[in-house]
């Protein structure tokens, strides 16, 4: 199918490039150029359902907390203590200006490992005073879980992104003991939410 695909792209481009550079005004061109525009058509929509875009993820927002000012720490705004929570939300929160940390969320859920939240920057998105990461919760409804928000040095943010890594790379999530968070890490705070859905394996 995708050899066919390529004939198709390739002998479309050919007839389009002959009906524009062929000199002589005549019938032949015309049917040129239309056979090269719908073979490239044919084409593209061919390879876009050989390979259909990735769905963009979605996500909830809690309940959110309103923010202390002057703000002197690092600060979760959402979600907010006893949440009830779906499987995938977006933490958040604020930062003093001259914070020079990466923000981390980890998730303890009743195993007690924690397991380190990443979008595709790896650690929470900062800007302009403000941080968020996407939150995945893989449990059991009704279950709960601490979320623990960490600022880390170079060192321990490389420690979290490099065991993401390695678990997508295996396919196994097995979570980190307590015994082995780096010592770059600073817990900052630490909130409790309960799953409103089963959420298992659905990541």
């Amino acid at each position: 199918m995708l050899t066919s695909v390529i004939i198709s792209v390739i002998l479309g481009l050919a007839f389009l490039s002959i009906a524009i550079f062929y000199k002589k005004k005549s019938a032949l061109r015309i049917i040129l150029g239309t056979m090269g525009i719908v073979l490239l058509f044919y084409g593209g929509f061919s390879y876009g359902a050989l390979r259909p875009i990735a769905d963009i993820e979605t996500f909830d927002v809690g309940n959110k907390t309103k923010i202390e000012y002057p703000i002197k720490n690092v600060q979760v705004i959402s979600p907010v203590e006893g949440d009830t929570v779906n499987c995938r939300i977006l933490s958040m929160g604020v930062y003093p200006k001259d914070h020079n940390k990466d923000i981390w969320v980890l998730l303890r859920p009743s195993d007690k490992k924690y397991y380190p939240q990443s979008d595709y920057t790896n650690t929470s998105y900062k800007e302009n005073g403000k941080w968020q990461v996407v939150t995945r919760f893989g449990g059991d409804k009704g279950e709960t879980f601490d979320l623990v928000v960490y600022e880390t040095d170079s060192l321990a943010s490389d420690f979290f992104s490099n065991t993401i890594a390695d678990w997508k790379k295996t396919g196994e999530y097995e979570g980190l003991s307590s015994a082995v968070l780096p010592p770059g890490a600073k817990e900052i705070d630490r909130i409790q939410v309960t799953l409103k859905n089963d959420c298992r394996d659905i990541f």
